[in-house]
């Protein structure tokens, strides 16, 4: 994609914001409702945790490549407050990244569907939605959720730097996700919108209110980690990268040619 488009995109309005916010809030909403909804099943399932974490952790990992693939060249496919202000901060110099106005839709769209996506998936097990009691933070998972989260960040932002094709960062991102369900104390939140979804849902996937404040700042922590090391190991990273996670094609084509 051109200097030029990558300038428009960042400034983009009207239809094509639209379209970018309704593929973040359906994206971030579909990704919770795996999340939650797998964490239902596995608990009906069976009563062994770690077969219950197995279950849970694949169907996210697939859930979330799928969820990139389709929406990745619609709106970039963030599904995360934090990966989206990545790609403002790392743009911000050559306008390439989100412009303010953008990054607040995404972030009100990511947190409004993972809410949404939490109900959803309530609704579909016959579960009631309330909020959780599952207390999550301690010392050792807020660790977990800084590692988690700045590996997240720093894995998409050398995937965008390097250009990667849509679908190995579907893989990549997936894979991640995966595997730092098992190697995090935490198993990887790393994403304040599902995070903040995941408070309602006294299910298997919940967190009690108390430390969802604790894990919100382990993962704002854990970003600009990620961002610091992005841009020590990708040095063009602040004015090359385009959008996290792929280059938007299919929604502001049109209007930026008139």
């Amino acid at each position: 994609m051109s200097e030029t488009t990558h300038r428009a995109d960042a400034t983009v309005t009207g239809v094509a914001l639209a379209r970018r916010a309704t593929a973040e809030v359906v994206g971030t909403g579909l990704l919770v409702t795996v999340v939650v909804g797998s964490g239902i099943a596995a608990q009906r399932l069976t009563t062994d945790p770690g077969l219950r974490l197995l279950e849970n952790s694949i169907a996210t990992a697939l859930g979330l490549g799928v969820l990139i693939l389709l929406f990745g060249p619609v709106s970039g496919a963030h599904f995360n407050p934090l990966v989206s202000a990545a790609d403002a901060l790392l743009g911000r110099r050559r306008r390439t990244g989100l412009s303010f106005p953008v990054l607040c839709v995404y972030i009100v769209t990511q947190v409004i569907g993972g809410i949404g996506g939490a109900v959803l998936a309530n609704a579909m097990f016959a579960v009631p939605t309330t909020l959780s009691s599952t207390d999550r933070a301690t010392p050792a998972t807020l660790l977990g959720e800084i590692v988690a989260t700045a590996g997240l960040v720093l894995l998409i932002a050398g995937l965008a730097r390097t250009r990667r094709p849509v679908p190995v960062v579907a893989a990549a991102v997936g894979a991640y996700i995966g595997a730092a369900y098992w190697f995090t104390s935490s198993t990887s939140f790393a994403n304040p919108a599902v995070t903040i979804g995941r408070l309602f849902t006294d299910t298997f996937a919940g967190i009690a209110p108390a430390s969802v404040l604790p894990f919100l700042g382990a993962q704002i922590v854990g970003a600009g980690i990620g961002v610091a090391l992005a841009i020590l190991l990708f040095p063009h990273a602040t004015t090359a990268t385009g959008d996290l996670v792929a280059d938007p094609v299919l929604t502001e084509t049109r209007e930026n040619s008139r």
